[in-house]
C-alpha cells in the first residue's frame, strides 16, 4: 500500500503528524493508499516556506508568469490520460469524466495567460495641477484553497491558477479522499517553471483547516463543499480578517415546458442527472414539468433510458455511464434519503436499490434511481443528495414552477426547457440563481465568465474564475503624484481642483 506525502518547498515531504486517512478504490472497496493529515505545524511550516518565496515571485512581470501557465498547459494535455487514470482510481469517476474534470480545470488555466491584460490598472492624467493618478492591482501574498473531493483537478486549478498568475504563493489543502492528482498538478506547475514554495499541497482534515483559518501569514482562503462547512470556514476566515469565498450545497431544478422537445429533455436529464453518479454541485437533481400532460410524456421517455444506465468501474471503458460514488458513507447516506422518500410518499418509478454488481461487491455503486410526485415538504427535496436520484416535482403552472426554484433555499444552477422566447427569458431574468441555463442542463460558464450560485449556495462577493477571480486574489493601490516643474509655484496645502 503506497503513503502518499504532502508537497511543500518544491519536493515531498512525509507527513510527521503520525495521523492518516485510508484513500479507497471506490470501485473495490479496498484501501488502495494512506494519506499523512497534517498538523497545525506542519501547515505552519507551508506558510513560512510560502512566505519566504511569494515577494520574488510577485516582482516576476506578469507576462512572465503567463509563460509558466502556458507551460502548464503543455504539459496538462501532455499528461492528461496519466491524470485521468489517476483521478479516476481514486474518486470513481469514467475515464472521459475524469478528462473532463482536468479539461475544465485546465481552460481556467488558459484564461490566465491573459494575467497581463487583466492585472492593468487605471490611469488619469491631470487630476489636478501637475498631478496624474493611477491604480495598481497587487497580489495579496499567501493564498489557500480547500478544494471538495468531487472534482480533485479542476477546483484546484480554478483557485489556484488566478492566484499565482496574480503573483501570490497559494497553499492547496485538497480533499484527503482524493489527494494524488492536486499532488501530481503541483510538480507540473514546478515542471513548468514555478519556484518552489509557490504551490504548496498540504493533506490533511479539520486539524488543517482550522490551521489555515487561523493563521495570521494566509491573506485568502477559497472552499468549496458543503453548505454547513461553508459557513463555518467564512464565519472563521471572515473573523480573522481574511478575504473569503465559499461555494456550498446545491438542488438544481430544471423546468421543462409542455413545448420542449421531450426527447432532448429526458436526454439532458439523463446526463444532467446520473452522469458523475450525481456527484456534481451543478447536477440537476429536480424535473419540474409543468402540466401533468408534460409530466406524464417526461416519465415515459426517462424509464427506458435510466433503465439502459451502465454503471460500472472505469476499467470497464467507455460504455459504462457512471461509476461508484466516492465512500461507503455517502453511499449508505444515499441509500437511506431513498427511504425517506418513499416514506414520506413519494414514487419511486425507478428503483435502483438492489444494484449489485458481479466480482464489485464491495464497491461503492449505486444504482439509478427516479422518483415521481415529490413534494417541497419531503427530505429528498429539501436536501442535496449528491448519488444517482432524480426527483421529478410536477408543477401545475410556469408560474408555480419558477417559484419551486425561487423558494428552495439553495441558489447554485437552474435551467428551463422550452421552445418559447418569451419564457425563456422571463425565467433567466427572474429567477434568483446565479447560473441559468437555456436548454441547456448544467450551465457552468465557460473560464473567461465568473462561476458562482447565489443564496445559501455561496458566501462571499466574488466570483470563481473569470475576471473575479483577478480581483479576489489582488487588491488595489491608488497612487496619487506630483511632478512639479520647479519651486516657482511654493508649497501648497490644499488639492486644487481643475479650473
Amino acid at each position: 500500500m503506497q503513503d502518499l506525502t504532502h508537497h511543500l518547498g518544491g519536493k515531498p515531504v512525509a507527513g510527521r503528524s503520525g495521523r492518516f486517512a485510508d484513500v479507497f478504490n471506490p470501485a473495490t472497496g479496498e484501501v488502495q493508499a494512506r494519506v499523512p493529515l497534517a498538523s497545525a505545524e506542519e501547515v505552519s511550516r507551508a506558510v513560512e516556506i510560502a512566505t519566504e518565496a511569494q515577494p520574488a515571485w510577485a516582482a516576476v512581470n506578469p507576462q512572465r508568469r503567463a509563460r509558466v501557465m502556458m507551460e502548464f498547459v503543455r504539459l496538462l494535455n501532455r499528461d492528461m490520460d496519466k491524470l485521468a487514470e489517476a483521478l479516476s482510481r481514486e474518486h470513481g469517476k469514467t475515464l472521459p469524466d475524469a478528462a473532463g474534470d482536468v479539461q475544465r480545470g485546465l481552460e481556467v488555466v488558459e484564461f490566465c495567460i491573459g494575467a497581463p491584460h487583466l492585472l492593468k490598472g487605471e490611469f488619469t492624467d491631470g487630476a489636478g495641477p501637475g498631478i496624474d493618478m493611477y491604480s495598481l492591482r497587487q497580489p495579496l501574498g499567501v493564498s489557500a484553497g480547500i478544494t471538495p473531493f468531487n472534482f480533485p483537478a479542476m477546483i484546484p486549478m480554478w483557485m489556484f491558477a488566478p492566484a499565482i498568475a496574480c503573483g501570490n504563493a497559494f497553499i492547496l489543502k485538497p480533499s484527503e479522499r482524493d489527494p494524488s492528482v492536486p499532488l501530481m498538478l503541483a510538480a507540473l506547475m514546478e515542471e513548468a517553471g514555478l519556484p518552489p514554495g509557490i504551490l504548496q499541497v498540504v493533506n490533511g482534515d479539520k486539524e488543517a483547516v482550522d490551521a489555515i483559518l487561523d493563521h495570521e501569514g494566509i491573506a485568502s482562503v477559497g472552499f468549496v463543499g458543503s453548505t454547513p462547512i461553508a459557513q463555518y470556514i467564512y464565519g472563521r476566515g471572515c473573523a480573522a480578517g481574511k478575504r473569503v469565498q465559499c461555494f456550498g450545497g446545491a438542488k438544481n431544478h430544471m423546468i421543462v415546458m409542455p413545448d420542449a422537445d421531450m426527447d432532448q429533455a429526458a436526454d439532458a436529464l439523463i446526463g444532467a442527472g446520473y452522469g458523475a453518479a450525481g456527484e456534481r454541485c451543478m447536477a440537476i437533481s429536480v424535473a419540474v414539468p409543468v402540466g401533468e400532460e408534460a409530466a406524464d410524456r417526461l416519465i415515459e421517455k426517462l424509464v427506458p433510458r435510466i433503465e439502459r444506465l451502465k454503471v460500472g468501474p472505469y476499467t470497464a471503458g467507455s460504455e459504462v455511464d457512471y461509476g461508484p460514488v466516492v465512500t461507503a458513507a455517502a453511499k449508505a447516506n444515499i441509500l437511506r434519503l431513498v427511504e425517506s422518500g418513499i416514506a414520506e410518499g413519494a414514487e419511486l418509478v425507478v428503483d435502483g436499490r438492489d444494484f449489485s454488481l458481479q466480482g464489485y461487491e464491495e464497491g461503492f455503486f449505486v444504482g439509478p434511481h427516479l422518483f415521481d410526485r415529490v413534494t417541497p415538504e419531503m427530505e429528498i427535496y429539501r436536501k442535496e443528495i449528491f448519488g444517482p436520484v432524480l426527483t421529478t416535482v410536477r408543477a401545475s403552472s410556469y408560474e408555480e414552477a419558477l417559484k419551486l426554484a425561487m423558494d428552495h433555499e439553495y441558489g447554485n444552477g437552474t435551467a428551463i426547457f422550452t421552445r418559447d422566447g418569451d419564457a425563456a427569458r422571463d425565467f433567466a431574468s427572474r429567477v434568483n440563481v446565479g447560473m441559468v441555463g437555456v436548454n441547456v442542463p448544467i450551465p457552468v460558464p465557460l473560464a473567461y465568465h465568473t462561476f458562482g450560485g447565489w443564496k445559501k449556495s455561496a458566501f462571499g462577493d466574488l466570483n470563481q474564475h473569470g475576471p473575479d477571480s483577478f480581483k479576489f486574489y489582488t487588491r488595489t493601490k491608488t497612487v496619487t503624484a506630483r511632478w512639479p516643474s520647479g519651486i516657482k509655484d511654493g508649497g501648497e496645502f490644499n488639492f486644487r481642483p481643475m479650473d
